[in-house]
């Protein structure tokens, strides 16, 4: 396979990059080519919905929890706070006013310790959007209940980051596996490695791959 062909554009995606993106990776992968083919156009969200503390409170709301239950607890989340809430607010609330909206003990933890870093300044969200992918992921993982694939949805949804490779996502192994044709699910090493030939566009790679299990592709096709 020859390589990609280097986006020079931001490190942002927007409908152009996105484009350019779906173009590439067909070009230099059959297997998801075919993905591509029954998906159609990629429509990642080239804008932000809602604000970057927002987005990472979403976040721990949403662990091991389904959508319908995760989007009920966080609209009351929401609702104990003003609205654009600042760090301070969210800490002003009661451990018992989030027990009652659904938050978990541990949760409750992991909320407070995000607001904690983000009043103090250990975190600083307004400056995060210029930092290196990597230096995003070390600013993260420094908060309570987030892990390396937390930052990664962070760097792919929110800061719309091309080049962002999930390698520990379940979803991106079982499509890799079927894509792959193997018998069993990819090591999280493999899934790394096996990302390199997509650099870098990644994140959209990404994207198609976790369609493909939506879209019930079979294995024979792609």
């Amino acid at each position: 396979m020859s390589g990609l062909v280097v986006c020079d554009g931001p490190r942002r995606y927007d409908r152009d990059v996105l484009e350019m993106a779906r173009v590439e990776l067909c070009r230099v992968d059959a297997g998801l080519r075919g993905i591509v083919g029954v998906v159609g156009p990629c429509v990642l969200p080239t804008r932000s919905r809602m604000d970057h503390l927002t987005a990472l409170i979403r976040s721990i709301v949403f662990q091991q929890l389904s959508g319908k239950a995760a989007s009920t607890i966080f609209g009351r989340v929401m609702g104990l706070v003003v609205s654009r809430a600042q760090a301070s607010d969210y800490l002003a609330v009661s451990d018992e006013a989030y027990r009652a909206a659904g938050l978990s003990r541990q949760k409750i933890g992991y909320l407070r310790d995000l607001c904690a870093k983000v009043a103090d300044g250990t975190l600083r969200l307004s400056r995060i959007g210029g930092l290196a992918d990597e230096d995003v992921e070390r600013a993260l993982t420094q908060v309570r209940g987030f892990g390396r694939w937390s930052a990664h949805m962070f760097l792919l949804f929110q800061l719309r980051r091309c080049d962002v490779w999930p390698m520990d996502d379940l979803g991106i192994r079982k499509a890799l596996q079927l894509v792959d044709g193997r018998e069993e699910l990819p090591k999280v090493k493999e899934v790394a490695l096996r990302g390199d030939v997509w650099r870098p566009y990644r994140s959209v790679a990404s994207w198609y791959l976790w369609r493909s299990l939506e879209a019930g592709i079979p294995s024979d096709f792609v």
